[in-house]
């Protein structure tokens, strides 16, 4: 009987086992999935006057949660004041001739600085130095 119950113990141990790798794969399955959801792609342009002329074209990959400030500061050269872009690749607004980076997000009218707005999976993000008036 003793014999038995070693053998039934050990076939229950043994099952327990397979039953628990199990489980760990399918967590790393599920770990790898949520992995890649947490990266979003997004394009970001920068051009003057309306597009006339395209200074850069990206297509960037960043961390779900990621502001566009740090896409921006990650990726070009760019100088900022209370999360506010005012300069990108040298290119700085002037009060004088009333020029200003302007940016779109999917092409509309950006309501936060980009310091606020945390960036989505298909952004069309556009930075372009043109007149406010």
């Amino acid at each position: 009987m003793n014999k038995l119950y070693s053998m039934l113990l050990a076939f229950v141990l043994a099952v327990g086992m397979l039953a628990g790798c199990g489980a760990q794969e399918e967590g790393d399955e599920a770990n790898a999935t949520q992995e890649e959801a947490q990266e979003v792609t997004l394009q970001v342009d920068v051009s003057k006057n309306k597009g006339e002329e395209m200074l850069a074209e990206e297509e960037i990959t960043v961390e779900e949660g990621t502001t566009l400030m740090e896409v921006m500061e990650d990726n070009f050269e760019v100088e900022q004041t209370e999360g506010y872009i005012n300069s990108i690749e040298g290119i700085a607004g002037d009060d004088k001739e009333k020029m200003a980076w302007i940016y779109t997000i999917n092409g509309e009218d950006a309501t936060v600085g980009a310091n606020e707005y945390e960036v989505e999976e298909g952004d069309e993000i556009v930075f372009d130095y043109q007149s406010w008036e």
